[in-house]
Formats: C-alpha cells, structure tokens, sequence
C-alpha cells in the first residue's frame, strides 16, 4: 500500500491536509470521519460559546437573586452577632479570654456580609458568562437530590413518627446534660507542674533549705522531669505574700514522646507526691501561670479555697481545722490544708526601762545591737561594673543560734562597758500568727484544697453538703465564703444566665422583622433545641465538663443553627411564592399532594448551597479535635458541641423543617382557607 495525502474541507475557509494509507473504500470512509469528528471536536473545545443572556437580562437576573439572598444574609449577620452578646459581657479571666473571640468573629461576619451583598453580586457580573447549566443537569446536585428526595419524602409521609424520634432525641439530650459535670474553665496544660509544699510555720532557714534539697533530689529521679528549680521563702516585693513555710517548685517536663508507655501527667504528679512524703510537710500541685492568676484574682493559691471571716484568729483557726477535719475524705478533694494563723514562734525582746537610765542607755541602743546582732546592718554597698551588692555585717551563727545565746550578746555603755544584754532586757520565745490575713476589714483564714480527678462543680456541691450543719452552728459574726475557681463559675454562670434570655428574645424580634410572622420565627427558633442535641452529646462521649468554654461553643452554635434555618425558610417561603403565582392561593385549587411537592421542590432544589453554607463551617473546626499542644486544651471543649450540634442541626434543618414547614401550612389552609405568604425581600 502506498500513502497519498487527503484534503479535507473542513470548513468554508480552511482546508486540512493529513496522510491516509490507500485502502478499501469503506477503511477510507472510516478514517475520514474519524479525523473529521477529531477536528470538530477540538474546534469545538475552543470555540467561544455564545452567551445566551444579554447584558440587561443578566443584570435583572443577578439584581433578582441578590434581592432574594441578601436580606437573609444581613439578618443572619446580626442574629449571629447578638448571638455573641453574652460573651461580650463575660468579666474578670473568662472574659479577657474569650472576648477577643467574639470581636473578631463579629467583625469578620460584618466584612463577610458587606462583601456579599456588594462585591459578589459585582463579580457574578463579570464572571457570568457561556451556557447557563441549570441546577438540574449539575452532576452534584443530582446525586445530592437522588440521596436527599427520597429520605425527605419518607419523613414527610411518616411525619409524626419523625417528630416522635427527635422529641425522644431531645430527652435523652436533656438526660445527658444534668449528667455532665461542671468546672470554671477546661484544665489547660501549661507543659510544666507547680510543687507547692506548705510546712509548719516555725519551721527555721536551715530546715527548709535542706527540705528544699531532699526534694529537688527525690523529683530529679522521676525520668520524665527534665529540670527542676525550687525557691524558698518571698521576694523583697510587696506582691508576694509567700511566708518561709511555702515553697514552690518549678518541674519542667520532658517532651511526651520521652515519657514511659502509658503514663500521663495525672500519673507523674501522683508518682511525685509518694515520694514526698515527708513528716510536717503537706503537699500541693498546680500550674505556674494559673497559680498567679488565682492568687491574684482571688488570694487563693488552689483550685477552690473556703475563707473564714472572724474577729479572733484562735477561734478562726479552730473553725479551719474543723473545716478541713470534715472535708477529709471527699471525692476530688486533694492537697487539703489549713493556714496555719496560730502556731508561730517569735523572739521578745522587752527592754528593762527602770535599768536603762541607771546604765545610761536608751530603746535606740538595745535597737542597734538587736539589729546588727541579729537581723544585719548595711555597712556600704560595693560597685562591680554594672552590679551592685551591698555589704552587710552580722554575728556568726554560733553567737545567735538559742535564747542563751542572744541573752549573752554585748551592749556596750559608757561608764561600765559591755554588759550582757539579759541584764537590761527581758528575752523570751512567745507564740504568735506567723502571718496575718485581712479582707473586708476583718481577720481571715483559709481551707484550700485542689480537685483531681473529677469535676469542679460536682466536688463543691459535696463539700457544702457537709458544711451545712457545721455553718448553721458557727458562732456570732463569723462566717464563711467559697472562692478560687468557683467564685469566677459562680460569676461567670451568674452572667450567662442573665444575658441569655435577653439574647433569645433579641433574636427573636430579628427574626420577627425579618419575616413579619410569628409563626414563621418560631419555625425557626425551634432548631434551636435540637441543635443542642448533638452538641451535648459530643460533649458526654468526649467526657467534656461544663464550663465557659464549652458555654461559648454553644453560643456559636446557637447562631450558627439559626442562620442555616433560615435559609431553609427563605427557600421554602419562595418555593410557595411559586406556587401561588401557578395555581392560586385557596384551599379549593391547594391540594396536599401540590403543597408538598412545593416543599419537597423548595427542599431539594437548593440543597447545594446549605450544604456548602454548613460544610465550610465543619471542614474548618474538625482540624482542631485532633490539635495539639498548648492552648488546644481550651479549643476543644468550644469546638466539640459547635460540630456535634452543627450536624444534628443540619439534620434537624433538611429532614424535620420541611414537615412543620408543611403542618404549618396545611393548617392555614384549613383554618383561613389560603396560606399566609412571607417575602424576606421585603
């Protein structure tokens, strides 16, 4: 066979030209038209296709739909904002965490909503061009409408069973959620522990020195400590209280892959405090930056604290250890301890006034030898380059060391020389508060304790219950008051519970506004329950605890199931809109059958974007359940009930919406003889 070269006049202007092997008439055939079916095809790919609206009529069609979207879009705005109201209003810790989260969440929907009701409709302008494929022929939206049509159509058939189910679904909700416990805040691990042991309060330098070292030795030995610094005593600050009985602790902790298999934080801290157990010394684990905060905010250096108001610091002090007596053996309770306010051993110097004119010595004198002897005097202060150290003179140890010792001490006179200091001073060892506490002008002690393994609230409630004998007997102008953490749930609960119901009613008159009928917000304000059932129970399988973190995450899923249905309603109100201008608004020319066809219609037909409306949301918050790290402590518990409540609410919104969307109207129908319309654009 020999190969020749066919022109082929693909068009009225170009010619093609390929080679052909020279065969059978019907090969021939064959290969022409597949070369000519190539070539159209190509042609075809990048040929401009023509559009077919024109300029006016695409313009009309973009005005037409932002009309339709955008109202909703400006009130789902708001109502997710006012949604947010309590968190603006959180005060003290809580609210310095969590209201930057609300600020920007709130600015960025407000950014959001301006760019969508001015720029988008701008770029569809431009962007929309070719052969409009209507929602139909959209592989997706066929496959989404083939899965979703049919279960809707069940629900609808079986509506009062669906509504039975979600109903049992809410109980069980309800159930689960007075089971849950309740704390101030998710425990955030901070990477490292706070040893705080206490000891007895006329403990000396030198003991607590040598405790100090036992217990930095005994700590070092565990394998997963990587360093660890303890100090003794306070600062020369006026913000640190501590006395030379405390002692904290700093542990730093290897990186988690370097511990030993199975072991946890909870195991270290308990691995720790068996080895410390030494006689006198009650021990206390926190966390370096929560310590500070709690003291600060509070005064109290543990979790929870009970502080003891009187007038008499033996009767408070009895009234402690009463307290912590009764408190022995609670559930949650560790690290309990009692300040000591009693028990502290003090040197009195008393001067001998009728000896010190005889010897020519004045209170200034006994003072000065008091002062140098004992406690140092500054002499100068030494300049090293850029330090300076100051330089103190001060006994030796053995000439200061027991009373018989100090009673010895040289004061030196004019006329007779040294004498002793016993002869013209009185010194004695006498008991006294090793550290006095005031607060609201009244003396104070303290009940401290940490709660480990369970939550917050619940450990409280059990600690009053065995308090509440003992308060009803205390006597006459003393009293007691529960602070640390609890004191900030208290507040926090306190504010939440007063701004929350002036939240509904806010959302609620949006919602009133926006589709002038009760009816029509109380559709959708009921997604608003069963949205929260997929957050609580997220939050019971997750064994998460009630606290403002997860209060914040419900609150972002309040707005959040608000805005999903009303999209639903706007497109089911305009599915009925269609229908009414096709067959009339009487009950006479409204079959069952036509309603629910409009529903289903209005259900199915815009399926596509609530899904997109409810999957940017999720796709964007399920990272975080398997975050890392510190800070994801806090992250999760907001983000557990926001995606367990964002797919029961999604669910809630597509299945049980359309069937009281649908009761709703069939009712009007038989009781007004028409259905009532509602148009957001309005």
């Amino acid at each position: 066979m020999s190969v020749g070269l066919i022109k082929i006049n693909a068009t009225s202007k170009e010619t093609n030209t390929f080679p052909i092997k020279k065969c059978s008439d019907k090969t021939a055939t064959i290969t022409l038209n597949i070369g000519y079916a190539m070539i159209e095809k190509i042609k075809n790919l990048f040929k401009k296709e023509h559009d077919p609206l024109s300029s006016d009529e695409k313009l009309q069609l973009i005005e037409k739909s932002s009309k339709l979207v955008g109202p909703g879009v400006f009130y789902s705005t708001l109502i997710v904002i006012a949604s947010f109201l309590p968190v603006f209003l959180l005060t003290g810790m809580e609210g310095k965490l969590f209201s930057p989260l609300a600020w920007t969440k709130s600015f960025i929907l407000i950014v959001d909503a301006f760019l969508a009701i001015t720029l988008t409709p701008v770029l569809i302008s431009f962007l929309l061009k070719g052969k409009l494929r209507p929602e139909n022929k959209n592989p997706i939206n066929k496959k989404l409408e083939s899965v979703y049509t049919p279960i809707l159509v069940f629900c609808l058939k079986w509506r009062k069973t669906v509504l039975g189910i979600n109903v049992v679904a809410l109980l069980i909700g309800l159930v689960m959620f007075t089971r849950l416990g309740s704390e101030f805040m998710p425990p955030l691990d901070e990477g490292s522990v706070l040893f705080m042991p206490v000891t007895l309060p006329d403990v000396s330098n030198s003991e607590v020195k040598r405790i100090l070292q036992v217990q930095d030795k005994l700590i070092k030995s565990i394998p997963e400590v990587d360093h660890v610094l303890g100090k003794a005593g306070r600062a020369n600050t006026a913000t640190d209280n501590s006395p030379i009985s405390m002692i904290e602790t700093i542990i730093l902790l290897k990186p988690q892959s370097e511990w030993r298999e199975g072991k946890t934080k909870n195991d270290i801290i308990t691995e720790i405090n068996n080895k410390l157990q030494i006689p006198g010394v009650t021990n206390g684990f926190t966390q370096p930056i929560i310590n500070r905060i709690n003291m600060l905010s509070t005064g109290i250096r543990t979790d929870v604290g009970i502080k003891v108001y009187g007038e008499s610091l033996d009767t408070i002090n009895a009234l402690s250890q009463k307290i912590k007596k009764a408190l022995e053996g609670t559930s949650g309770v560790k690290d309990l301890y009692a300040e000591p306010i009693t028990g502290g051993r003090y040197i009195d110097i008393e001067p001998k006034r009728e000896l010190l004119g005889r010897y020519g010595l004045s209170i200034d004198d006994i003072n000065a030898v008091v002062e140098a002897a004992i406690g140092g005097m500054k002499l100068t202060t030494t300049i090293e380059g850029r330090q300076r150290f100051s330089v103190n003179a001060r006994y030796a140890q053995e000439y200061r060391n027991s009373i018989d010792a100090l009673k010895k001490l040289q004061v030196q006179t004019m006329q007779y020389g040294p004498i002793p200091l016993e002869t013209i001073a009185e010194v004695k060892i006498s008991d006294g508060p090793p550290m006095i506490n005031s607060e609201n002008a009244m003396l104070r002690g303290s009940v401290l304790f940490n709660v480990r393994d369970r939550d917050l609230g619940s450990t409280v409630k059990e600690a009053q219950k065995k308090l509440n004998s003992m308060m009803s007997k205390m006597p006459k102008g003393y009293y007691i008051e529960w602070s640390g953490q609890w004191e900030n749930q208290l507040r926090a609960n306190k504010t939440l519970s007063m701004i929350l119901p002036i939240v509904v009613i806010i959302i609620f008159l949006i919602l009133y506004f926006t589709y002038h009928s009760m009816k029509e917000s109380l559709i959708t304000m009921i997604t608003v329950p069963f949205a929260l059932i997929g957050g609580v129970f997220m939050v019971y399988f997750y064994g998460i605890n009630l606290s403002v973190a997860v209060a914040v995450g419900f609150i972002a899923l309040f707005g959040m199931a608000i805005e999903t249905a009303m999209l639903m309603t706007i497109y089911l109100n305009e599915s009925m809109n269609k229908m009414v201008e096709k067959y009339g608004n009487s009950k006479e020319v409204i079959t069952e059958e036509i309603l629910r066809q409009y529903i289903i219609d209005g259900s199915a037909k815009r399926l596509r974007p609530k899904l997109m409306t409810v999957s940017v949301s999720l796709f964007g918050l399920i990272p975080i359940l398997w975050a890392t790290g510190t800070g994801a402590d806090v992250m999760l518990p907001i983000t557990v009930p926001l995606i367990g409540g964002t797919i029961t609410s999604t669910i809630y919104v597509l299945l049980v919406t359309p069937i009281v969307f649908e009761m709703v109207k069939l009712h009007e129908l038989k009781t007004k003889g028409k259905i009532e319309l509602i148009d957001v654009k309005e």
